[in-house]
């Protein structure tokens, strides 16, 4: 295929991220944006636990029982002339390393605040990772059918705790039960909220901001007050500035309630107004990859197994960047330089999964693996190595013995032990000495998802013995004497065979160094 029909399909592409803290509807955003795409014929929330009707991108038996996103989902619709990708990730902070990854893979990001509550200490975090990338980023202040924080209060947020310009591209016109609508000044109308409608109904607005036609809604004081804050903001707020929302500086602020579907269209028609098609990506050994390139080139950025249980299957998530992937091409993997067929490919329609034929820069494919790839993998098609940056890596704080309560289910613990670890939310390291099996995580949730899976997945109990927190420290091998290890720093080897000690505090870090003042430590490798 030449490089135009290339162009175009790339042109229609928009592919984003939603990010949040938990609970604050980003799971029921992804359910309407789904329901524009005629991806599911209703909106079921995850709360409603008893009815069985949970999200579409929640399909892990654990996040079912709990409520919870603790992966990554690909949902992929078209709408309005243009093929969306959106990356669902988990807001729960313990995941936090699967969603920095995911980050890697967009090229914008939409923001879900509740407009409650206003900006939480995990949404700050995500934010960061945006800034660090520069993409732009959309923000949605959901819940406006519940009693929400002052709109003023909420755009001054964004300034004073994220450092980024807001610009509302819609005001509240009261909230919770005195809810009348959204001024939409984008628009130049008011969208009015009307739960018991299928359509929320508009009004339009003259070119000062007015109502066209005389309406009783003029005459309400929660009308007035917003019409009175959105003169002031249009008077003495930020610009509309369409170059700094594309370098992240300003984000298009919206108003609305998932849970009704209210405001979310809007929000949708306006984010593909400005959202950018995929982007050039950056690479480690100089070479230039824009997405329009013939050659096909993508990284992993995720790996994950089971996802259909009754086949036992490992998928890896592959961000397209540039060319055309065609199903049975031949690819080099690049950290081996071993070539493999993708045959046997995946897209992602919300729960189910379909065979892909081609893909494009924006796509998200799902390779099935069998033990070959990695996270941060670069994969190409001949004509020039490539070699995509590297995927950001927490080192563990956490740290947990794992053994098989079974000795006779030795081969499913192990088995179950390396795919699940494969996927970068758990690390595996072993004991120096013994061979014991240590599990090292960000946080408390991945030890408990790890033993949920390997009980429903592998049929494996597993015995979890908490160690604490731990600081890890890697050591040169050359520098390294066994008789250094103590139980205040615990000897161990990395995945990749590397040595490390697990320091108990940071007391036993410094005593180590004052008795080794020779020895070098690193964080990580």
């Amino acid at each position: 295929m030449g490089n135009k029909k290339i162009e175009q399909s790339v042109d229609k592409r928009r592919t984003f991220a939603i990010i949040s803290h938990p609970d604050a509807g980003k799971t029921t955003i992804t359910e309407q944006l789904l329901l524009f795409g005629g991806i599911v014929r209703e909106a079921g929330t995850v709360k409603a636990k008893k009815s069985g009707n949970f999200a579409k991108s929640d399909w892990m038996e654990i996040e079912k029982k709990r409520g919870i996103s603790v992966t990554s989902s690909v949902m992929q619709f078209d709408y309005a002339g243009k093929r969306i990708n959106i990356l669902d990730t988990p807001g729960h902070q313990d995941f936090s390393e699967d969603t920095y990854r995911t980050l890697m893979a967009v090229d914008s990001a939409v923001m879900v605040i509740d407009a409650a509550k206003g900006i939480e200490p995990q949404t700050k975090k995500l934010f960061q990772i945006c800034k660090m990338r520069g993409i732009p980023i959309f923000t949605f202040m959901n819940k406006l059918d519940r009693d929400s924080r002052d709109p003023m209060e909420l755009i001054s947020q964004l300034e004073d705790v994220l450092g980024i310009e807001g610009y509302p591209m819609n005001w509240p016109i009261g909230s919770g039960k005195i809810l009348r609508g959204l001024y939409d000044r984008y628009n130049k109308r008011v969208e009015l909220y009307r739960p018991e409608d299928e359509n929320n109904p508009y009004l339009p607005l003259d070119e000062d901001g007015n109502l066209l036609e005389d309406n009783k809604l003029a005459d309400d004081s929660v009308y007035q007050d917003a019409k009175e804050s959105m003169d002031l903001i249009t008077e003495a707020g930020n610009p509309f500035d369409e170059e700094k929302i594309k370098n992240g500086e300003q984000t298009p602020v919206f108003f609305g309630s998932a849970l009704v579907n209210f405001g979310v269209k809007t929000f949708l028609d306006a984010y593909l107004n400005f959202a950018p098609k995929p982007g050039e990506h950056e690479t480690e050994n100089d070479v230039e990859v824009e997405p329009e390139d013939e050659q096909f080139t993508g990284f992993i950025f995720k790996i994950q197994a089971n996802m259909n249980p009754k086949h036992r299957d490992r998928i890896a998530f592959v961000r397209v960047c540039s060319g055309m992937f065609e199903r049975g091409m031949d690819v080099t993997l690049e950290r081996n330089q071993k070539k493999l067929r993708l045959s046997n490919v995946t897209e992602f329609m919300a729960n189910t999964r379909e065979n892909v034929e081609n893909a494009v820069a924006g796509d998200i494919i799902g390779l099935y693996d069998t033990g070959n790839f990695q996270i941060g993998d670069t994969i190409y098609s001949d004509k020039r190595d490539v070699k995509f940056t590297k995927l950001p890596q927490f080192t563990p704080e956490l740290f947990m013995k794992v053994s098989a309560k079974n000795v006779m289910k030795q081969k499913s613990f192990h088995k179950g032990i390396q795919q699940l670890v494969q996927e970068g939310a758990v690390q595996l390291y072993t004991s120096y000495t013994t061979g014991d099996y240590i599990l090292g995580a960000v946080g408390q949730l991945q030890f408990e998802v790890f033993q949920f899976r390997m009980q429903n997945e592998y049929n494996s109990e597993v015995v979890m013995e908490p160690m604490g927190s731990k600081t890890a420290r890697w050591i040169n091998p050359d520098q390294l004497d066994e008789k250094m290890s103590s139980s205040r720093n615990i000897l161990v080897k990395d995945g990749h065979g590397d040595p490390l000690f697990l320091f108990e505090n940071s007391f036993a870090e410094r005593w180590f160094k004052e008795k080794y003042p020779d020895v070098e430590l690193t964080s990580k490798l």
